[in-house]
């Protein structure tokens, strides 16, 4: 994971530097009033996406009271690695151990909802009823009020952005095409569309990379894409799916991996939070 986190640590500190997150927050703390904002960390993995907005957001200086965090996730191990990754404004709250579909909570419980590079995973058919639990916490399309609706944020990788490319050449390079292809952003905002939920879009292009000389950590950054560390680097080069693709990433002595991510913002008309 260290290596898989060496080159996508900058995932994350892309989207804290995306948009003010201080003026964010503050917005939703004058929004809530006196009390602490209560907020959903969904698939939280190792808590990359606070840390980085920790690190690179200036989130510390918010003027907004202490943010009960939650942490959902399948994984009891990554709950605790979230939880340890936390810092102030963020203070650890509920724990969910389980899936964003089983997730259930009264409409409008989280003032605010989000899951960064986190829905890749979910089938196809699933899809819908995972969103209607996110807005369902956040408290749209349940008969609440919306003028004390939360809002969400979702950051994940359009279809023609890395991660979803090589996992596609993988399935065919090496599972004869046989295997669900991950979420794509495209199939999200059309799916939140479907459902009549407001949405604000800001995408942003950037490059993960390495020099050729760092092979072994490229190697396991590789294998983490596609949750599958019994391939080593050589099997992907020679493969005649995927090492075409993976040779057009090697440019002068460096490794380039081409990632366009969509941060939708959802319900967010109120809060303008991708200007």
């Amino acid at each position: 994971m260290e290596d898989f986190y060496a080159l996508a640590s900058i995932d994350y500190r892309h989207l804290a530097e995306a948009i003010d997150w201080k003026a964010w927050l503050e917005t939703r703390q004058t929004k809530v009033g006196p009390r602490c904002l209560r907020l959903l960390d969904v698939a939280c993995g190792s808590g990359k996406f606070p840390a980085a907005l920790a690190s690179y957001a200036g989130i510390e200086n918010a003027s907004i009271r202490p943010v009960d965090y939650a942490l959902l996730d399948p994984s009891s191990f990554s709950i605790s690695e979230a939880r340890q990754a936390l810092a102030p404004p963020f203070k650890a709250s509920a724990e969910y151990e389980m899936r964003l579909q089983d997730l259930k909570c009264g409409p409008g419980y989280f003032d605010i909802v989000w899951a960064t590079h986190a829905l890749y995973a979910i089938p196809h058919n699933e899809l819908e009823p995972a969103l209607r639990s996110l807005v369902h916490a956040m408290g749209h399309g349940d008969g609440v009020n919306a003028d004390n609706s939360g809002v969400g944020f979702i950051a994940h990788a359009s279809e023609r952005s890395h991660y979803l490319q090589f996992f596609q050449h993988y399935l065919t390079g090496f599972k004869e095409g046989v295997g669900a292809p991950y979420t794509n952003s495209e199939q999200i905002i059309s799916m939140l569309t479907k459902m009549g939920v407001s949405l604000e879009i800001k995408e942003i292009n950037y490059t993960n990379g390495a020099p050729q000389s760092k092979e072994l950590q490229v190697e396991r950054y590789l294998q983490r894409c596609l949750f599958d560390d019994t391939l080593s680097i050589k099997d992907m080069l020679t493969n005649p799916i995927t090492g075409p693709y993976l040779e057009s990433c090697r440019t002068n002595g460096m490794w380039q991996f081409s990632q366009s991510v969509t941060m939708i913002f959802v319900n967010a008309s109120a809060s303008s939070a991708a200007s």
